[in-house]
This record gives C-alpha cells, sequence and structure tokens, in this order.
C-alpha cells in the first residue's frame, strides 16, 4: 500500500481494537478460529522451515506467529503502529522471534524486491482503495518460484449477510462498519488482478465458518469466505 492506498479510518477502526487482538473471545474472535485452517493451507503448499516469509497486513500477529513457529522467518508489516506495538508486545509471551514494522506493502517492495519465498495477504484486501497495487506490490515481494497465499470476502448476497448483516449487525462479532460490500472482490476478480501482475493461479478454496460451534474448514463452496494460492513463475 502507498501512502494513497491506504484509509485511515481503517487503519484506526483496527487499531482500537488492539489492546483485545489476543482475546480468543473478543473482536478479532473469527480470526483465531480461521487461523489454523490458514496455517494449515499455507503449510500444505509451501514449505516453511527456514523460508523467507512476509505476512502483509498482520495486525497483533495471529499468522506471523503460527508461521514462525513453523520455523519461517517472518516479516510481519501493517501501518496500524498499535496493533504492531500489540504484536511485538506478544512475542514476549510466546518466546518467538517476527519482524515486525510499520511499513506499508509498496515500501516493502521496493526496499526488498523478489526476497520472499511466501507472502500472505489475509483479509487486507478488501479494505484498501487500490486493491491492484496492493496485489502489485505483493508478487514485486516474491522470488521467482515462490508463492503469494490470500484470503478474502466474495461479493455475494451470501456474504454481505453473513459478514455485514449476521457478523456486524445480529450477532454483533464485528464492529458495525468494518466490512463495506462494494469492496468485496470475486475469485474472478482477483484472478485477473493475480494474472495481471505476473502471478500464476493454483488454488481457490472456501473458508467454511460456524460461529455458533466456533469451526472453521476448507469448503468447495467459495460464496463467503476464500482462500487462494498463486506462484511466481520461476
Amino acid at each position: 500500500m502507498t501512502a494513497a492506498n491506504v484509509s485511515p479510518a481503517e487503519i484506526a477502526r483496527f487499531d482500537q481494537l488492539a489492546s483485545r487482538w489476543w482475546d480468543p473471545d473478543g473482536e478479532s474472535r473469527p480470526l483465531h478460529d480461521l487461523n489454523p485452517v490458514r496455517t494449515a493451507y499455507i503449510a500444505a503448499r509451501a514449505e516453511l522451515r527456514g523460508a523467507r516469509v512476509a505476512d502483509v497486513g498482520c495486525g497483533g500477529g495471529l499468522l506471523s506467529e503460527s508461521l514462525a513457529r513453523a520455523g519461517a522467518h517472518v516479516t510481519g508489516i501493517d501501518l496500524g503502529e498499535k496493533v504492531i506495538d500489540i504484536a511485538r508486545l506478544h512475542l514476549h509471551e510466546s518466546n518467538l522471534q517476527v519482524d515486525y514494522r510499520v511499513q506499508s506493502s509498496a515500501e516493502l517492495a521496493a526496499a526488498e524486491a523478489a526476497s520472499f519465498d511466501v507472502v500472505c495477504c489475509m483479509e487486507l484486501i478488501e479494505h484498501v482503495p487500490d486493491p491492484a497495487a496492493l496485489v502489485t506490490d505483493l508478487a514485486a515481494m516474491l522470488k521467482p518460484g515462490g508463492r503469494l497465499f490470500m484470503s478474502t470476502i466474495n461479493r455475494t448476497p451470501a456474504a454481505f449477510g453473513a459478514a455485514i448483516l449476521g457478523a456486524e449487525y445480529l450477532l454483533r462479532m464485528l464492529p458495525r462498519g468494518t466490512h463495506h460490500y462494494a469492496q468485496f472482490l470475486k475469485p474472478s476478480e482477483l484472478s485477473r488482478l493475480l494474472r495481471g501482475a505476473g502471478l500464476e493461479l493454483e488454488d481457490v478454496s472456501g473458508l467454511a465458518y460456524n460461529p455458533f460451534r466456533r469451526e472453521a474448514r476448507l469448503s468447495r463452496l467459495t460464496a463467503v469466505n476464500y482462500v487462494l494460492c498463486a506462484q511466481k513463475p520461476a
């Protein structure tokens, strides 16, 4: 993200959640429940031990720590200063090593182009004004042969019902205004952005989540949440 590719309101909203990021029963509860599934998806498609991994939009560090625990050398970036402070603080509890930075994707791509074996960008693209610019940054970070992993929300009536009406208004799992339907991307749209950045799509899978049972799993259905893997040609 360049300075123009970030919403100050979005940064402020997530900074407000920073102190409760690691509370598995707080507003970040869905991320806690989804994190093992996301981590397993990545580990099944990329060798993590010894790999250089960038976690773009890392927030308080849920995924970053999981990847570090799997043996990766992780750089986690976010433009929210408070969430990065929380991520750094949590390392004292986990005894893991993660290089957390208040840095944009454009800055990391320029400073460390073609440096990462794996780049992860989870639940971020639906919050930025210019998704194409973000994907271009992510692709630039990858080494040839490296893999990009992304997760986001589809733009469907089912996604509107689950992610906005359900999560924000009925169940109140997330603060109102967390998501904006017009910014959701269909898999076909995100696939076009990936191809435009020179990446080859390898997989798209649905992420099924039951908030009552707090169960998450991969699914063939991509109508709400989905995760994907793309590779930079060697």
